[in-house]
């Protein structure tokens, strides 16, 4: 007995193992973070459904892994997603990353690893950014400019 309690994720009153993973997608400052476990298909982002996300122009970026993978794929889980930092579109972004790296985690730590292949095939062969974070940053900002690469306009005479 090493004090570590082998069975941490536990629901309160059950000695049954939750299965779950914990995920986060990011673009930009913007980081949103997947917990996906067994259930009916729930989707919440910052405990709206996901359906009702705003703006509404940028609902079905989010809903793009859902669209391609097919509802069926997410009817055995829960996922609950937070989001913070950045701005709208890219929440958007994160959002939508850590809804399909949710997905993927789950499909190789609880099913098994042919349908998680199927799955992350799917997604890339659509989209690169829904697996693999965008490494691009804001450039600061130098001297002897208003900003990282213009310089401020000279006069000869």
């Amino acid at each position: 007995s090493s004090g570590i309690n082998a069975e941490w994720p536990l629901r309160p009153g059950s000695s049954k193992m939750v299965k779950s993973v914990q995920v986060f997608g990011r673009k930009k400052t913007a980081t949103a973070v997947a917990y996906t476990k067994e259930g009916n298909g729930m989707i919440k982002v910052n405990g709206v459904p996901i359906d009702l996300i705003q703006p509404a122009s940028l609902r079905y970026k989010v809903l793009e892994p859902i669209l391609l993978l097919g509802k069926k794929r997410f009817e055995g889980v829960d996922i609950r997603i937070r989001c913070r930092g950045g701005g709208t579109v890219a929440r958007i972004y994160a959002i939508r990353q850590a809804l399909s790296k949710s997905l993927v985690a789950y499909y190789q730590k609880f099913i098994d690893e042919t349908s998680k292949k199927e799955i992350k095939d799917i997604l890339l062969n659509y989209d690169k950014n829904l697996l693999v974070a965008d490494p691009r940053r804001c450039e600061p900002k130098k001297f002897g400019g208003p900003g990282a690469r213009a310089k401020y306009q000279k006069s000869y005479r």
